[in-house]
């Protein structure tokens, strides 16, 4: 009988007599795990909503009238109001958000204002290839940033302390450091550097001995396209060479977070008694890393990877405006130069709604992986 209230006191539950209820404790931690799970979705919903509301209180604030801007100067009040009453701004603001909000949550965010009578577009139909553009772009750059940067995180803390380690951290500051923008800018230099070199201030400047070694340097550089001119009939290979630069700037600044923190995981676990035994064992120190410390470094670098993957699809506006990517950053650009308003609303909508969810799935993973709520005491 005291043996089965003992067991009964490890596992949380007694049966009649004593007998331990077996699977109490993990049914409990599968309720706490359900309800933290539904906190985190409700608690996302209300952002979104909120968000809902900020984005078209913003685009009200914008100043002038779309009517006026479309209709030109030379507009009299009656064209205006008329031309606003056939595209419904002249309802009350609360009346048009609700409409707005309602539509959205059924995937209709209405009609482009740029489109006029028979050949009017929905909105849907023109954000649909360009969000698709992006996601391929953001999907490229996972694809080659991900596993690149666990590799360097697992070998900068093989190597910590050494010239491979100083090397690679110097390298991801600089990187982590730099805009989006400016390593855009450098890279596209550099290509165009390519066949321009010896046209150059710098290239006509140095002595011939000097100079022809640079030029054959740049011209080691692959001829990749500037401008990422991309089709919905593009075979894949070709859509894959479009992509190589704004591929390549999201992979490096991306790359340099996630690889600083692998290696951050990697060496905090490496000073723990279970990988010292191991050590003292003998064991190879590669091997170490990769069967001791790897394995409970899943969480701190699933939880960054996932931080960086909902970067990679909001933050490639930036990118595609440099390369002119036709994604959907760049019709939110245009959108906002033309003050085409439900396009603007549904691209940040959309944007935002992607940055939540990936933040949800984000906080999802890090309660998975913590083994405090996963295996309870």
């Amino acid at each position: 009988m005291a043996d089965g209230a003992t067991t009964g006191a490890v596992t949380g539950a007694t049966g009649p007599g004593g007998r331990a209820v077996a699977g109490a404790r993990p049914r409990g931690a599968m309720r706490l795990l359900f309800r933290i799970v539904a906190q985190r979705l409700a608690l996302g919903l209300l952002s979104l909503l909120a968000i809902s509301v900020i984005i078209f209180t913003s685009v009200e604030m914008l100043p002038g009238s779309y009517a006026s801007a479309a209709l030109g100067q030379s507009a009299t009040q009656e064209t205006v109001a008329a031309f606003e009453r056939e595209l419904g701004l002249d309802r009350p603001a609360v009346e048009r958000y609700l409409t707005w909000v309602s539509g959205a949550v059924r995937g209709d965010f209405g009609v482009s204002f740029t489109s006029r009578g028979d050949a009017k577009r929905q909105v849907t139909e023109m954000i649909a290839p360009r969000l698709y553009n992006t996601l391929f772009l953001a999907g490229l750059a996972a694809l080659i940033a991900v596993p690149l940067a666990i590799m360097l995180g697992i070998g900068s803390a093989f190597w910590r302390n050494g010239l491979v380690d100083r090397i690679l951290n110097g390298t991801t500051l600089m990187l982590v450091s730099s805009p989006e923008f400016f390593l855009a800018y450098i890279l596209t230099y550099l290509v165009i550097m390519r066949d321009t070199f010896d046209l150059t201030p710098l290239g006509q400047m140095l002595p011939d001995w000097m100079s022809a070694p640079v030029g054959a340097l740049f011209h080691l550089i692959p001829n990749v396209p500037v401008l990422s001119n991309v089709s919905a009939n593009m075979p894949l290979g070709e859509r894959l060479w479009a992509c190589v630069l704004p591929a390549l700037t999201l992979v490096l600044v991306t790359l340099a977070h996630m690889m600083r923190m692998t290696r951050a995981a990697i060496i905090n676990l490496l000073a723990l008694p279970y990988v010292e035994m191991a050590q003292l064992k003998g064991v190879h120190p590669f091997l170490v890393i990769l069967r001791h410390a790897l394995p409970n470094a899943w969480g701190p670098i699933a939880y960054v990877v996932s931080v960086n993957l909902a970067y990679l699809i909001t933050g490639a506006v930036v990118v595609e405006v440099v390369f002119v990517y036709p994604g959907a950053g760049q019709l939110l650009v245009d959108s906002v130069r033309s003050r085409d308003i439900p396009v603007v609303q549904a691209c940040a909508l959309i944007f935002a709604g992607a940055y939540i969810l990936l933040n949800l799935l984000t906080d999802l993973v890090a309660i998975f992986t913590n083994p405090r709520l996963v295996h309870p005491k």
